[in-house]
C-alpha cells in the first residue's frame, strides 16, 4: 500500500484563518500543476486556497528579493507578532514606497466592490489639520517620500481640496498621486485646468474598470462608460499624467484586459495600467471569494494571452515585494509598442549566484535597475534612469525617452486572509497613514486596523497574549 501524497510540499509559512483571522501554521503544496496555501485552524478546520496558478513563476519569485529597506524609525514596538502590532513595527521589512493619505471617508459613489465601504453619508471629511499631520508622519518616515496619494473615499469631493493639494505639495514629497474615481474631472473642466498647475511631479490614479455597462454596474453601481471617457478627455486635453487603475474580477471583465492595455495606449496622458485583483475586505457585495477571486499569476497570464506584444520576461516580479507586485515597461513611440523589460536580465543582477551575464557585476547598471523596478517611483522619476540603464546595454539603441514614450504595466495583488502569507505581508510596500497617524501596509489596514476591526483586533490580541 503506497503512502504517496498527490502533491509536492513546497514552503510553510504563517496565515490567517478566512473566518476569525487568527495566526494559523500554513502549509505551500503544488499540486496539479497549481500553488496551494493549505492550513487548519483549531476552531474553523481545514482550508484550501489557491494561490497561484504557475508554479515556475512562483518558484523564481524568491530570487528577486532585494535587501530590505526601513523607514528612518519605528513607529510602534512588537509585542503580539505581524500583523497585529502594526503602525510600522521593528518586525517590517520595508519602507512606505507608496503612502496613501486618505483625507475622507465620503464618496459620490456606492461602489458594491469598495474596500472602505464609502458612501455619500458614510463617515466624515478629515479637517485640514489633520491632513497635514498624517502627512507629516510620511515625511517623518521617510525623510523624501517617494510617492503619496492623496485618496479616500473620493478625495475630489472634499470641500478643501485644492488646500489640500497645497499642503501636500509644501511637503517634500518626490511625486504626488491623486487617487479618483474621475465624476469630478469629468464634469468640471476648469476643475481639471487647475489640477495641471500641480504638474510636474503630479500624477491621476484613475478608476477605469470597464468598457461594458453591466460589469460597471456591477462593480460600481452604475454605466460610468461616459464618465470615464469624459474625464480621460479632459486629462488628454491638459495631458495631466494619467495611470488607468483596473479592479479585476473573474469571469468578470478579466476578458477585456488585452482591450483596455491597447485603449491606454492611444490616450496622450495614459503612462500606463494598473491591474489589482478583488481582495475580501469592505463592502463587497455579490463576491464569492472561492470563484470569483484572481490570483496574480492568473492576470499576468491573461496580460501574456491578449497582449501578444508582451512576452514572459516582460512582466517580472517587483524586487521590493516580489509577492505581490509585477511590473512591466515598454516604449511607445509612433504607432509601435517596444517592450523593454526583457532587454535586462533583473533576476541575475539582484545577487544571484548565477553567473549567466557579463554585466551583473557593473555596479552602474545595478543602481538602474533597482531604480527603474521599484513602485516607489513615478515614470517621470525613472525616465532619467531608463536612459542611463538602455545606454548601459550593448546594442541596444533607442530615442531619448520623453515621460509621453514610456508606457507602465503593474498587477498589484492585495493579499487577504485567504492568501495571506505573513513573509509578504513583512515586505508590503503599500501603506497607508491611519487617523491617529501610524503607518499601516494596506493589507492589514483593511483586515484590523478600520474602525469596524477594532473589537476583533483586542480579541485576538487577547487570546495571544494569554
Amino acid at each position: 500500500m503506497s503512502n504517496t501524497r498527490n502533491y509536492i510540499y513546497y514552503d510553510h509559512t504563517t496565515s490567517l484563518c478566512i473566518h476569525c483571522h487568527k495566526p494559523i501554521s500554513a502549509k505551500i503544496l503544488f499540486e496539479d500543476d497549481k500553488v496551494f496555501l493549505a492550513k487548519t485552524c483549531k476552531e474553523h478546520g481545514f482550508q484550501k486556497v489557491l494561490i497561484a496558478d504557475d508554479i515556475p513563476y512562483y518558484k523564481q519569485i524568491r530570487n528577486y528579493n532585494k535587501a530590505s529597506e526601513y523607514p528612518r524609525e519605528p513607529h510602534t514596538s512588537t509585542e503580539y507578532g505581524c500583523p497585529y502590532d502594526c503602525g510600522i513595527c521593528p518586525d517590517h521589512e520595508q519602507h512606505s514606497c507608496l503612502t496613501l493619505v486618505e483625507v475622507t471617508d465620503r464618496c459620490n459613489l456606492t461602489c458594491p466592490t469598495c474596500y472602505t465601504s464609502s458612501s455619500p453619508h458614510h463617515g466624515t471629511h478629515r479637517s485640514l489639520e489633520e491632513i497635514e499631520m498624517m502627512l507629516d508622519v510620511v515625511v517623518k518616515s521617510e525623510g523624501e517620500p517617494d510617492v503619496v496619494q492623496i485618496s479616500g473615499g473620493e478625495p475630489t469631493i472634499h470641500p478643501q481640496f485644492f488646500q489640500i493639494l497645497n499642503i501636500a505639495k509644501s511637503k517634500p514629497i518626490k511625486h504626488l498621486m491623486l487617487n479618483t474615481n474621475g465624476v469630478r474631472i469629468a464634469k468640471d473642466l476648469a476643475f481639471v485646468q487647475k489640477l495641471q498647475t500641480y504638474t510636474p511631479k503630479f500624477e491621476v490614479y484613475l478608476q477605469f474598470d470597464s468598457m461594458n455597462p453591466q460589469v460597471l454596474e456591477s462593480l460600481r453601481g452604475e454605466d460610468l462608460r461616459e464618465t470615464r471617457l469624459k474625464a480621460l478627455q479632459h486629462l488628454n486635453q491638459f495631458n495631466i499624467p494619467t495611470t488607468l487603475v483596473v479592479t479585476l474580477q473573474k469571469g468578470l471583465n478579466d476578458s477585456e484586459i488585452g482591450e483596455i492595455i491597447a485603449f491606454a495606449l492611444q490616450q496622450k496622458c495614459v503612462r500606463g495600467v494598473t491591474f489589482q485583483p478583488t481582495t475580501v475586505s469592505g463592502r463587497l457585495e455579490h463576491f464569492d471569494p472561492a470563484k470569483d477571486r484572481m490570483t496574480l499569476t492568473e492576470v499576468r497570464r491573461k496580460i501574456l494571452e491578449q497582449c501578444p506584444v508582451f512576452k514572459p520576461n516582460d512582466l517580472i516580479p517587483v524586487p521590493c515585494n516580489p509577492d505581490a507586485l509585477v511590473m512591466g515597461y515598454a516604449l511607445k513611440y509612433k504607432d509601435k509598442v517596444e517592450p523593454l523589460t526583457h532587454l535586462i536580465d533583473p533576476e541575475m543582477l539582484l545577487n544571484n549566484s548565477k553567473n549567466t551575464i557579463v554585466y551583473e557585476q557593473d555596479k552602474e547598471l545595478h543602481k538602474h535597475v533597482l531604480k527603474v523596478f521599484s513602485t516607489g517611483n513615478s515614470i517621470e522619476a525613472i525616465k532619467h534612469s531608463f536612459n542611463q540603464l538602455l545606454c548601459c546595454l550593448p546594442g541596444v539603441s533607442a530615442p531619448s525617452l520623453k515621460y509621453e514614450n514610456l508606457f507602465r504595466i503593474i498587477i498589484m495583488n492585495f493579499m487577504d486572509a485567504y492568501d495571506f502569507d505573513v513573509r509578504a505581508i513583512k515586505k508590503s510596500c503599500v501603506h497607508i497613514v491611519s487617523k491617529e497617524g501610524k503607518i499601516i501596509p494596506f493589507e492589514t489596514m483593511n483586515l484590523f486596523y478600520r474602525d469596524e476591526f477594532e473589537t476583533k483586533l483586542e480579541n485576538i490580541r487577547k487570546q495571544i497574549a494569554q
